[in-house]
């Protein structure tokens, strides 16, 4: 069998005519002006309007208030003033009350003697009492028996200082509650240089007190 196909001619020359008055249409219409109108409507410019915005009106001004009414204050009530009558006092008449015939003795005004001046009271005298130095001095020892028993206590000591700092005189006013503590404190202390006591700014003899407390911190 042959599965050759033959060609025919007529259909092909019909295909190429077609596409020949195609073109021949194409190119009739380009020259009659079917692209200048097609471009004239693209180049056409697009016109464009800006609408303003309308601002409503401004609202109207309000008046500003009437001012307050200005207070005036009344004025002050006359008042007429008092009249005061003022008695003046009657003159005052030099009377003599007694006369005499005697002559005076003597013409002189007698002139009333000064009164005499006041007391002049002492002042009380500036009293500054004793003090103890104890950058002079050690502190007491205690007794080794004291502090085996831890005793401990605060008594009281009454000194005498003379005008030179140094002790006179020594006592034991209260007791701490051991003898030997009392004993070591009045001795150690009495070793002691004081300031004596001044008064009006001029040393003195006095006694003068001061406590001692024995304790074991």
């Amino acid at each position: 069998m042959n599965f050759s196909h033959e060609k025919q001619p007529g259909k092909n020359f019909t295909g190429i005519a077609i596409v020949i008055v195609l073109h021949v249409i194409v190119a009739w219409g380009i020259i009659n002006g079917l692209g200048k109108r097609m471009i004239t409507k693209m180049a056409e410019a697009v016109e464009t309007k800006i609408i303003e915005e309308v601002k409503p009106p401004p609202p109207p001004e309000t008046p500003p208030p009437p001012p307050p009414p200005e207070m005036k204050a009344p004025p002050p009530p006359f008042i007429p003033p008092v009249e005061v009558q003022v008695q003046q006092p009657p003159p005052v008449q030099n009377t003599i009350a007694v006369a005499t015939t005697q002559k005076p003795a003597s013409t002189e005004l007698q002139r009333t003697p000064p009164a005499p001046p006041a007391p002049v009271q002492n002042a009380a005298p500036v009293r500054i009492p004793a003090v103890a130095d104890f950058s002079t001095c050690a502190k007491p020892e205690w007794p080794k028996s004291s502090l085996r028993n831890e005793e401990t206590g605060t008594v009281t000591l009454q000194f005498l200082i003379g005008v030179d700092g140094r002790v006179v005189d020594s006592k034991v006013l209260k007791s701490s509650g051991f003898r030997d503590l009392d004993k070591a404190a009045q001795v150690g202390i009495g070793k002691c240089r004081f300031k004596p006591t001044m008064v009006d700014g001029k040393p003195e003899q006095a006694w003068m007190q001061m406590q001692y407390v024995w304790s074991l911190e």
